[in-house]
């Protein structure tokens, strides 16, 4: 949520927390920091202050474990340019943690999701899979370039990409997570009252993601996704090939989805690249609004 302070100051804040993805302490404090933090950045907020949201079954797991994690949210959180004030911590049989993120933006410089306007170009600012890899990964099934690869991508801050898009005057944007492409795209297109096109060939993927896609390494909202989303969609293409699976696919610390027009949209890019954002690439167009919000194409 965005509340106004003054005609110059806005505060931007939002929480969001989640059980462990992978068994390195460290890493996982890392990603479900740079998660908790994407919101602030998609609105176009400089993150200021966090606080730490724990739950630790002390009586099964290491306290050790618990500082790792902390020692990992806070990494993030001073790459941020923010400082950690505190916290709460609840005992727990699942370990959980996350951030409580308070930032600040010039009113007039918020992005938001409702803004997208026909003739924009949709940028996409990570790869997509990390859904498929930690499930083949939790099965045992992934090797350690592979998770490493995608844990890379998930620790990597939105900041330089929403600074960027700041810069350009992006038109729209929102962070892609754990509804997947399909489910925050559709909601930029209903809040603008557009439609997007997508098109799956130019969709950015991590490496092994689709092989795991194809041996049918999907999480429970893959199917949660689609029977949201489906009604909201046009396919172009079979609703079922394993390319389309990617709309639905749950992000964690996803990339920024940027509507921004034609004539910035390859400055953004390397902006984006130069940044050390490598995914970033065109994936669709804004359009008048038609007889759907979505419509995917090859």
């Amino acid at each position: 949520g965005v509340y106004r302070l003054s005609d110059d100051i806005a505060m931007v804040q939002t929480v969001d927390f989640f059980p462990p993805l992978v068994d390195d302490p460290f890493v996982f404090g890392q990603i479900a920091a740079a998660n908790s933090l994407s919101d602030c950045y998609a609105m176009g907020g400089q993150p200021k202050t966090a606080l730490n949201i724990v739950g630790f079954p002390d009586n099964d797991a290491p306290l050790s474990s618990l500082q790792a994690i902390l020692q990992g949210g806070a990494d993030r959180v001073v790459q941020a340019g923010a400082v950690i004030l505190g916290g709460h911590s609840v005992r727990d049989a699942e370990i959980k943690y996350g951030l409580a993120v308070t930032g600040v933006v010039h009113p007039d410089r918020i992005m938001t999701n409702a803004t997208a306007k026909p003739g924009d170009v949709l940028v996409l600012t990570k790869a997509l899979g990390t859904g498929f890899v930690t499930t083949a990964y939790r099965a045992g099934k992934c090797d350690d370039d592979t998770l490493k690869h995608a844990t890379d991508r998930m620790i990597q801050l939105n900041k330089a990409a929403a600074e960027a898009a700041i810069d350009l005057g992006a038109t729209a944007a929102t962070d892609i997570t754990g509804f997947g492409l399909a489910g925050h795209a559709s909601e930029m297109a209903q809040a603008s009252n557009v439609t997007l096109h997508l098109h799956l060939s130019q969709l950015p993927k991590l490496p092994g993601a689709d092989a795991f896609n194809q041996r049918g390494y999907h999480t429970r909202a893959n199917a949660t996704n689609r029977e949201f989303t489906s009604p909201l969609s046009r396919f172009e293409v079979d609703s079922k090939s394993h390319d389309a699976e990617f709309m639905f696919d749950p992000q964690t610390s996803g990339g920024l989805l940027v509507a921004i027009t034609a004539d910035r949209a390859d400055t953004f890019i390397q902006r984006c690249h130069d940044a050390g954002v490598p995914d970033a690439c065109v994936i669709g167009e804004v359009h008048e609004k038609q007889d759907s919000f979505l419509s995917i194409h090859s």
